[in-house]
């Protein structure tokens, strides 16, 4: 009986350690992008910033974002969480990015809620949103910083090319 106990305590206590270890993945570590040269600046050869075609339109990225400011539709997304941005990262819906047609990638931007005024800065990493009255599609988690519910009016300013490695 003591043996039996002990067997179910071991397999309790495996089960438990691997349940913790898996909570690691779900908190992202350091966010590298490999894309950025030593300046900061975004690789334009890279194939994310090419033009590329969706839905029969073809969407030309811009070769640089200074000066870069824009008023329109802001949406979110989130259940893509897992899978891969345009960069090739994983898509982490509580974090600070952003999906757009043609900044090139990787852009740091300012996003404001013109409804009330609160903003984000976002890593601009993915393409989207592929709707004609949409201009940036925000993470679950920027979104709900500027609390975006559905959609809402922002404005969006290029910060810099610096991008931050955490």
């Amino acid at each position: 009986m003591q043996q039996v106990m002990n067997n179910k305590s071991i397999g309790v206590m495996l089960l438990m350690a691997g349940l913790f270890s898996g909570c690691a993945s779900m908190f992202p570590g350091p966010t590298s992008y490999p894309a950025v040269s030593e300046h900061g600046s975004p690789n334009l050869n890279a194939a994310y910033n090419k033009p590329y075609k969706v839905h029969g339109v073809t969407y030309y990225p811009l070769q640089s974002a200074t000066g870069y400011r824009e008023v329109g539709v802001a949406s979110w997304y989130g259940s893509e969480s897992g899978n891969r941005t345009a960069m090739g990262m994983r898509f982490v819906s509580h974090g600070m990015t952003a999906a757009h047609k043609t900044l090139p990638l990787p852009s740091k931007v300012r996003v404001t809620n013109l409804n009330n005024g609160r903003h984000v800065d976002v890593i601009v990493n993915d393409r989207g949103p592929f709707r004609k009255d949409r201009i940036i599609d925000l993470s679950h988690g920027a979104a709900k910083k500027i609390g975006l519910h559905g959609v809402a009016k922002v404005r969006i300013e290029h910060l810099s090319n610096k991008i931050s490695q955490r």
